[in-house]
């Protein structure tokens, strides 16, 4: 028996403790070709997405994707993201949230304290605030 990726369930956790305590998520992806966005919104390969029920509708965590409609510049636009672009999940308010270190969710590392700027940190920098963080492991 195949075990699935525990990310969405982590994704959908992090979502949910959001909402439940009035916070904002954010998504930090990995762009690819094949998403559809204005570019302007793109910083170093990465681009954060608000995805609290204000900002996008018809939000669906499954196990490869994250779908949802939102609006770039007006137009309203659905998005599925592959679970391998998504780099972290964060709360706005409080700068906490997952990051994901691989392809994998097994090796995940919480994040205390996201860059409180306008959220278009390079990766470089990112990476090494990354560095001097505690890791959190699931054994099996």
């Amino acid at each position: 028996m195949m075990n699935q990726s525990t990310k969405p369930y982590l994704i959908r956790s992090i979502y949910d403790w959001c909402s439940d305590n009035g916070f904002t998520p954010y998504i930090s992806v990995t762009v690819f070709d094949e998403l559809d966005i204005p570019k302007e919104y793109v910083r170093n390969n990465e681009i954060i997405f608000n995805i609290s029920a204000i900002a996008v509708h018809e939000l669906t965590i499954n196990h490869d994707s994250l779908s949802f409609t939102a609006r770039f510049n007006g137009i309203a636009k659905k998005l599925s993201i592959p679970l391998d672009a998504i780099k972290g999940i964060f709360a706005k308010e409080v700068n906490q949230g997952i990051t994901f270190t691989s392809d994998t969710a097994e090796n995940v590392e919480a994040i205390d304290n996201f860059d409180n700027g306008n959220f278009d940190r390079s990766t470089q920098n990112f990476q090494e605030r990354k560095a001097s963080k505690p890791k959190l492991r699931i054994i099996k």
